[in-house]
């Protein structure tokens, strides 16, 4: 991926070597992925949850960030170009629109973390919290995703941290909320099913980036589409739930399947058409 010459994003809370406490909440995905990263990393499953919950007494504590340098500082580096790629895409498509685009906040972490949405854990993977506006990455989940996941590259990266900036647009546009309300108006499966539309949408969504910023600022090189690829494959519930568990159960998808996963991102990138990714026209 042609990065190196992309703007820098100036929102970034990078917290990196910082103390973090606080209540660690996780559910669906997050369970999912501390269990698989266990067991791909040898470490029992159990024991990852129970050092997690061990932090839910402490307070947060948030220090100064230790000086010098770090083995992830490039990394750190690429994913402040990214989000300012994000930024310059979403904000050319809002006033395309006659708007103005919201640019969230993205903090990086290691190890715990805790922000509007309540404390968080590396194990859990990148995610956003809609009520402070903000992408929490911890930048091993970057070594996970090559070394564990298989999915090398920078531009699977990328869309990773494109996708949850997608779930940030989602949130601008109101569509996070009307999928919120029906969660006491519809069954628990019809209601996952709905969830899961939210999540294969926000795939498009960072699809719709990767079109625009190849437009914008040509940042793709070969191969970098199939390695997002590789990722969506990579972690599609099925197979998550295939490493987990040894057995696949649809009506608990929380993200979609690996096919549903590539194919809303390639749509998005071929089609660069927001409206070709309604949620009620997501399957």
């Amino acid at each position: 991926m042609r990065w190196q010459d992309l703007r820098r994003s100036s929102n970034v809370d990078d917290r990196r070597g910082m103390s973090g406490g606080g209540k660690v909440a996780i559910g669906g995905l997050g369970v999912i992925i501390v269990v698989v990263f266990g067991l791909l990393s040898g470490q029992d499953p159990a024991e990852i949850l129970s050092n997690i919950q061990g932090s839910q007494s402490q307070q947060q504590q948030v220090g100064t960030r230790p000086p010098g340098a770090r083995a992830d500082d490039q990394m750190a580096d690429f994913v402040k170009a990214v989000l300012g790629s994000t930024e310059d895409v979403w904000t050319k498509i809002y006033a395309e629109n006659g708007a103005r685009y919201q640019l969230p906040t993205l903090q990086i972490f290691d190890n715990v973390t805790r922000g509007a949405c309540g404390g968080a854990s590396a194990a859990m993977g990148p995610f956003y919290c809609p009520l402070d506006q903000t992408v929490y990455i911890d930048l091993a989940f970057c070594d996970l995703l090559r070394e564990r996941f298989k999915a090398p590259g920078e531009f699977a990266v990328a869309y990773v941290v494109a996708h949850e900036v997608g779930h940030h647009v989602q949130n601008l546009m109101g569509i996070t909320d009307q999928v919120q309300k029906q969660r006491g108006r519809l069954s628990e499966t019809d209601y996952n099913k709905l969830s899961v539309k939210l999540e294969l949408q926000a795939d498009f969504l960072a699809g719709v980036w990767a079109n625009r910023a190849q437009e914008m600022q040509n940042i793709l090189e070969p191969g970098d589409l199939e390695a997002a690829l590789t990722a969506a494959n990579a972690i599609g519930d099925d197979k998550l739930q295939k490493q987990s568990q040894g057995y696949v159960v649809p009506d608990a998808f929380t993200h979609g399947s690996s096919q549903q996963r590539m194919f809303w991102f390639k749509k998005g990138y071929q089609t660069g058409d927001l409206s070709q990714g309604e949620i009620n026209d997501i399957r």
